[in-house]
C-alpha cells in the first residue's frame, strides 16, 4: 500500500490541522466540522488526479469542445460518526458518487481492552468501482480494516483509497500489512504515539465528540 502524507509538504492542510488540534479553537463544533470538510475537499482533489478520464464533446455558445471527465465509478464510504463531516468534504467534490456507511465502534471489555464491533452497513455494489473509505482518526487501524472487510461483502472494488486526517505510525504500519498492495492511504499527518487507551498522541482528542457533542 502506498502512503501519501500531506505533512511532508506545507499546504492549507497544515493550517486546518492546527485548528483541529488547538484546544482554544476546536471547542467550536461548527468550525471543527468545517475543517474536517476542508481537508476532505483537498484530499478529494488530490485523489482526482489519480483517476481514469474519458473525453466528451460539449457545445458552448460559440463552438464545440473536447472535455475530459472522470470515468471511474466512485463510492464514498465513511465510518460513523466522526467520519460524517470528513465524508461531506469528499462528497462536495465527487458530487455524483455513490455512498456507503459503516458503523464501527469500540466495545470495552475492560478499561483498556476493547473489541471493534460492526453493527450497520449500507452500501451499493462495489464490484469494479473505485472505493474511497474515509475516517478522520486512524489510531490502531482495526476499525478501518474491519470496515473495509465488511464492505467487501458488497463486491471487490477495482481501486481502493483510504483517507484519514490524523494517523498513528502504528496504524499506518498495520494497514500497510493488511490492505491490498495497490491501495493508497492519504493522511494529513502521522503522529508517532498512541496512549494506553489507543488514542493518538498528540492527536486532537475524540473527533466524534468535538464534532457532535459528548456521548454517554
Amino acid at each position: 500500500m502506498k502512503t501519501i502524507n500531506f505533512a511532508e509538504h506545507n499546504s492549507l492542510v497544515s493550517q486546518y490541522l492546527m485548528e483541529l488540534r488547538n484546544v482554544d479553537i476546536q471547542h467550536d463544533p461548527l468550525r471543527f466540522r468545517r475543517n474536517l470538510e476542508r481537508i476532505g475537499e483537498i484530499m478529494a482533489y488530490e485523489i482526482s488526479k489519480t483517476l481514469d478520464y474519458k473525453h466528451i464533446e460539449v457545445t458552448t455558445p460559440l463552438a464545440k469542445c473536447d472535455c475530459p471527465v472522470i470515468d471511474d465509478k466512485i463510492v464514498l464510504a465513511t465510518i460513523f460518526r466522526a467520519g460524517i463531516p470528513f465524508h461531506q468534504g469528499f462528497l462536495q467534490y465527487f458530487d455524483r458518487a455513490e455512498n456507503a456507511f459503516v458503523s464501527a465502534y469500540r466495545k470495552y471489555k475492560e478499561k483498556e481492552n476493547f473489541d471493534i464491533c460492526i453493527e450497520y452497513l449500507a452500501s451499493p455494489r462495489l464490484e469494479g468501482k473505485t472505493l474511497v473509505l474515509c475516517d478522520p482518526m486512524l489510531a490502531t487501524g482495526a476499525s478501518m480494516e474491519l470496515s473495509y472487510r465488511a464492505l467487501l461483502t458488497k463486491g471487490t472494488p477495482a481501486k481502493v483509497h483510504i483517507a484519514s486526517v490524523i494517523a498513528s505510525r502504528k496504524a499506518v504500519d498495520y494497514l500497510e500489512s493488511v490492505m491490498p498492495e495497490d491501495a493508497t492511504l492519504w493522511v494529513g499527518v502521522i503522529d508517532d504515539e498512541i496512549n494506553a487507551h489507543s488514542y493518538i498522541v498528540p492527536g486532537l482528542g475524540d473527533a466524534g465528540d468535538l464534532a457532535y457533542g459528548v456521548k454517554e
